[in-house]
């Protein structure tokens, strides 16, 4: 029996949620096109016979001096220290950038066992020879695979390689269980996934959902959730809420339907749109945000 944690680090937008919610075959992390949707660690368990892998799904690395972005970064960097395997994912379909390079570094340092995917080799054009030889240079002896986490084409291969540089160990999880996310941290999520789909500009970047109070009624009827939507802007207010309150009403419904597939009892939301200029620099917020103290 082999168990292993395994964190997923990459750019923005190279594939990390969509790659551990097809090996954990369940919605673990939300998706979208937006770059850096995702924003915590979260967890998603696959379990086999050969055992256990525990993967940690981390918001993209990206290079800037911004807090919220520092905050970001740091998720990915501690997620490093938590792994027993690090699972470097590449977008395939972007040349190599400055954040390539600072990776690289880090997983130069990295005593933990690594293993490099390029992925998203089903699309043209691609850069797998020049990805090739840039990490047989950089990285040598590390073992490197293709995939494609959106069609699953290597993703077999890949979980037998972590297996094979996985620990011996019992499971760290019940065998049932796909992820470890509670249910607050699960419907703020899929909240903003379904928010993100129905805006554009810059308002999936200047949002975030806050959860207030969470009740069980009709004696464990159904769970009754009260929160708040958070934007930047006035202008960003009016784009979310829509005309008549039309949009805010559709993201609403889809996630009350997808919250509900998810847990055993009814879900009924209470959401409200409100004004933040500052929560990104807000230090208090963001260290609740992505840590939970």
């Amino acid at each position: 029996m082999k168990s292993a944690f395994v964190s997923i680090i990459g750019r923005p937008s190279s594939g990390k949620s969509t790659l551990i919610n097809r090996i954990c075959m369940n919605k673990v992390s939300i998706v979208s096109d937006v770059p850096q949707t995702t924003r915590n660690k979260v967890r998603g368990v696959y379990t086999s016979a050969d055992g256990q892998l525990v993967f940690i799904d981390t918001p993209g690395y990206n290079i800037s001096t911004k807090k919220f972005n520092n905050f970001l970064k740091n998720q990915a960097v501690t997620a490093m220290e938590e792994s027993d395997i690090l699972l470097y994912l590449v977008d395939a379909t972007r040349e190599a950038g400055d954040e390539e390079k600072t990776l690289i570094q880090i997983i130069k340092k990295s005593r933990r066992n690594r293993i490099i995917a390029l992925n998203k080799t089903d699309r043209e054009p691609n850069f797998i020879k020049e990805f090739s030889l840039l990490f047989s240079n950089e990285l040598p002896g590390i073992a490197m695979l293709t995939i494609s986490a959106l069609t699953g084409k290597g993703v077999d291969g890949l979980v037998t390689l972590l297996f094979e540089n996985s620990p011996e160990g019992e499971y760290y999880y019940p065998e049932d269980i796909y992820t470890d996310q509670l249910p607050e941290f699960r419907i703020r999520e899929i909240i903003r996934e379904k928010a993100i789909s129905h805006t554009y500009e810059e308002v999936p970047h200047a949002l975030y959902v806050h959860v207030e109070d969470m009740e069980m009624k009709d004696n464990g009827g159904y769970l009754w959730v009260r929160g708040f939507i958070f934007v930047e802007k006035d202008s960003q207010k009016g784009i979310l809420i829509g005309k008549k309150g039309s949009k805010i009403r559709q993201i609403l419904d889809e996630a009350t339907e997808e919250i509900n597939a998810l847990f055993p009892y009814r879900v009924k939301l209470d959401f409200r749109v409100k004004v933040d200029a500052h929560w990104k620099s807000n230090d208090y917020l963001l260290k609740k945000m992505f840590t939970g103290q």
